[in-house]
């Protein structure tokens, strides 16, 4: 190599270290009817949120990740989310090293081995049943809602052990799994939530563990509620879209002439009220989300165990800012009147994929009953805690 060339390359290197966020996001919203058309959102583009922090930021700072706070990580997702929905979905799986905690620490070390950028992925459901064999499990099976599995370093699949309890997680490298490529809805398809098939692998018991299980790392983070903190990172999709469906409508208010003649729209009172009543909606949610975020962080900084009203909040917050946001992108929807029919429209997008991050399990209307019954002081659904 010439010596002008290996400065070529080293300036590039430099040029990828200094890679921010706020670049990434720019690059998302660019390529975001790419991800769209290939059901995916690219490795290449994966590689860019690894440079940003996005998948260390639940790895343990033992094996050189950032284990950050969550207020910190969510507020990160939100921004992505801004840009589009599906990147800012797959992103939220850089929490997901929250789970691997739970596996025997020399497991850790060789899953952190090349570095602690690792992009775990998983299709945890329908559990399937693997066969007891020396020293671990035969795995044989198709799970379905695997976000993210393309650009993925390890693979999860939900196996029953025939033991009491929790099912357990296998992880697989992506070489011993195949993807099926059947990804076809109507928000979030850059997602690439495909099946999993798995055909007569073998797994190890120490390269399994149970979803929400006690950690072996020993850190603040790990004392977070696991199964919370995965509700939270798919909600706070719903805030970036939301944030950004009002960004629509203050645009549409004096950018563009109406098609009857009619005064311009910020020249209406409806749609200003509106437009107030929904910035109100959002804001008001959201404070609520964090603030109940940051105060379960600040308790577990302080020493002290996680209660069960604690995680019932976390759970609720969550469960609101979903429901919430998805309610203020379809204000802004109705909003935008005839124009915003259109495929082409922005909020379009928006408005699908908001409808979409309403629908996952763990966001569910149920979740009301589950936090009313902890209010009441009465046994909440089974899973609810």
């Amino acid at each position: 190599m010439s010596f002008t060339a290996a400065l070529k390359k080293e300036d590039f290197a430099d040029q990828c270290d200094s890679i921010t966020l706020d670049d990434v996001i720019a690059e998302i919203a660019q390529r975001r009817e790419e991800f769209e058309r290939l059901s995916h959102v690219p490795r290449d583009v994966i590689e860019q949120l690894k440079r940003v922090g996005i998948y260390r930021a639940a790895t343990p700072k033992r094996f050189g990740g950032d284990a950050r706070a969550p207020g910190e990580f969510l507020e990160m997702i939100e921004r992505i989310a801004t840009a589009d929905g599906s990147a800012a979905w797959v992103a939220s799986f850089g929490s997901a090293n929250l789970y691997l905690a739970a596996l025997p620490l020399a497991t850790q070390a060789a899953i952190y081995a090349d570095g602690p950028d690792q992009v775990f992925a998983g299709g945890l459901f329908p559990v399937q049943n693997a066969t007891p064999e020396a020293n671990g499990y035969r795995v044989n099976g198709t799970w379905k809602f695997a976000s993210g599995c393309k650009g993925a370093d390890w693979l999860g699949v939900g196996i029953g052990t025939g033991n009491p309890g929790r099912p357990r997680t296998a992880v697989f490298k992506p070489s011993q799994v195949e993807i099926v490529e059947n990804w076809n809805v109507v928000g979030m398809q850059g997602t690439g939530s495909h099946d999993l098939r798995v055909t007569n692998q073998f797994v190890e018991e120490d390269w399994t563990f149970v979803r929400g299980g006690t950690p072996t790392v020993d850190e603040p983070l790990y004392r977070y509620p696991t199964i919370a903190y995965a509700a939270q990172v798919l909600a706070v999709v719903n805030l970036g879209l939301a944030r950004a469906a009002l960004d629509v409508a203050n645009t549409m208010s004096g950018g563009r002439k109406t098609t009857t003649g009619a005064p311009q729209l910020a020249d209406r009172a409806y749609y200003r009220i509106e437009l107030a009543k929904a910035e109100a909606q959002l804001r008001s949610a959201r404070a609520f989300f964090y603030e109940t975020t940051d105060s379960v962080w600040q308790s577990i900084l302080a020493g002290n165990e996680v209660t069960p009203d604690q995680v019932s909040l976390l759970r609720l917050s969550a469960t609101e800012i979903a429901r919430e946001g998805a309610d203020v992108v379809n204000r802004a929807y109705r909003l935008g009147g005839t124009m915003a029919i259109y495929r082409t429209h922005p909020l379009q997008r928006l408005l699908r994929d908001s409808m979409v991050v309403t629908q996952h399990a763990f966001l569910g209307e149920g979740n009301y009953d589950g936090a009313g019954a902890v209010f009441v002081g009465v046994q909440p659904i089974p899973g609810y805690l």
